[in-house]
């Protein structure tokens, strides 16, 4: 039986990359948290934000190294899987890789081992300094990844001299046409999940009647990030949209369903692309809203796929669905959001079991949004891997098998699935065993506990002795 190594190799990719992106996008968020829990504790010596701190970065420190791990094999398959790729495209990726390296890597690890054993052996203006060096090693690190893959999808600043991408404008290569949308978007989700992974436990601890006073604090910070966040990142989406429409409209046609161009496009709900047929079927539209939402104008011109031959075309049914999942979501996490933070400006937040609950069961949907939104971006980028460059056909290594590529991605699959398991495991034992033990009298159980609201009394808001020494 023949394999295709081409298929295989991008099935091996894609298998790579989303696991490995759950988690840069959790802790991008969660560093963040921390770095402000860390100044709200300097600050105040609130024993709280404290028992937080050391919790949370107890999960981060965990999350990523399995981030590091999950990550490595990515540069090694750029040789053996992709390698007309790297060769042609070195002079720009090996320095931005390396950028990456030097500057983010280095920085978020040094700065990592002083938050985590630091606390008693610097002076807190230090560890305090430290937290805020390893948020910002996050977002430089996922500067530099998303300058790389946005310029594989707006190249800008190179030309290709004998077959090889040469960089005339370092300027335009590293901030090319989409990486502002882009980040800002990744950025945004990166704070959406971190939020609503930090929300759902502080929840579940809630409802389970443990660690109350620091579960309520961490919510109410957490939901009240994400009712600012979540519709904000709408406004972002929006402005992302319009700039891929700019520079890759066959994608837009494939997140939309267009098949043909026209004025006045419906806004496409449900449908069932065909492929084959080049049609949809079942298709529910609203008239005119497509054309309104991606042209700001009724009449607006919007591009189809039959625009195209059908072999520059990406995949539409992936991309297609791919985009109403992430969209649906992101609905859905505006509305809990704004709902939570209502709830919280009228101090009835503990007595809304169900909306705790709601929150709870969150947990794993931010993830599940942000792997849509890479289907989006990277199967609407097919059949390049330059867009209007280089095809993904024409970058796979050439002395590839079929099989080769199927037994690298059993051992891969086989890999992950072992430290993913493993890493859960231990992950759900410290977040059952939850913030530090606090003194007797300082945590208050929570309403849905024991006793009704008018019972509880906090009496843990005076700051530790050691607090600032």
């Amino acid at each position: 039986m023949e394999l295709d190594p081409l298929l295989l190799s991008r099935i091996q990719f894609a298998f790579v990359v989303s696991f490995h992106a759950i988690f840069p996008v959790f802790t991008i968020g969660l560093a963040s948290y921390i770095a402000v829990l860390e100044t709200l504790y300097y600050r105040s010596g609130r024993p709280v934000y404290l028992r937080l701190s050391q919790f949370w970065t107890k999960v981060f420190a965990l999350v990523f190294g399995m981030g590091v791990v999950s990550g490595i094999v990515m540069s090694f398959q750029f040789g053996t899987n992709w390698s007309i790729f790297s060769y042609q495209a070195a002079n720009f990726f090996g320095p931005i890789l390396s950028y990456e390296v030097v500057t983010a890597f280095f920085l978020e690890a040094t700065f990592l081992g002083v938050l985590l054993f630091g606390r008693n052996k610097v002076p807190p203006g230090a560890h305090l300094f430290a937290a805020c060096m390893v948020a910002v090693g996050t977002f430089i690190s996922s500067f530099w990844i998303l300058a790389a893959n946005s310029w594989m999808h707006t190249p800008g600043g190179v030309e290709i001299v004998d077959g090889a991408v040469t960089v005339t404008s370092w300027a335009d290569a590293i901030f090319n046409a989409s990486l502002p949308y882009r980040f800002a978007h990744m950025a945004l989700a990166s704070f959406i999940t971190g939020g609503f992974v930090v929300a759902g436990v502080s929840a579940w601890y809630l409802l389970r009647g443990r660690h109350r006073k620091s579960s309520l604090k961490a919510l109410k910070m957490s939901l009240l990030m994400l009712a600012v966040a979540t519709p904000l990142q709408l406004v972002v989406g929006d402005l992302h949209g319009l700039n891929t429409l700019e520079h890759q409209p066959v994608k837009v046609a494939a997140m939309e369903g267009h098949w043909e161009t026209q004025r006045g496009a419906p806004l496409i709900l449900f449908a069932v692309p065909d492929s084959e047929a080049e049609e949809n079927h079942y298709e529910i539209a609203i008239p005119y809203l497509g054309s309104l939402i991606l042209t700001h104008s009724l009449d607006g011109e919007v591009q189809g796929l039959k625009s195209v031959p059908p072999e520059d075309r990406p995949p539409v049914g992936i991309v297609f669905w791919s985009f109403r999942i992430m969209v649906g979501l992101g609905v859905i996490f505006i509305g809990v959001a704004i709902l939570g933070a209502i709830q919280v400006l009228r101090g009835r937040l503990e007595q809304s079991p169900r909306l705790l609950h709601v929150i709870s069961w969150m947990i794993p949907l931010p993830f599940v949004a942000v792997l849509a939104g890479w289907f989006v971006t990277e199967v609407g980028r097919q059949p390049w891997i330059i867009y209007g460059v280089m095809r993904a056909s024409e970058a796979v290594t050439p002395s590839l098998t079929g099989w080769m590529v199927l037994a690298t991605l059993i051992g891969y699959v086989t890999v992950y699935a072992i430290v993913f398991t493993a890493g859960i495991i231990y992950l759900r034992r410290v977040i059952i065993a939850g913030p530090p033990p606090v003194p007797d009298g300082e945590e208050i159980e929570s309403a849905h506990a024991k006793r009704p609201w008018s019972a509880v009394r906090d009496s843990a808001d005076e700051p530790l002795a050691e607090g600032r020494s």
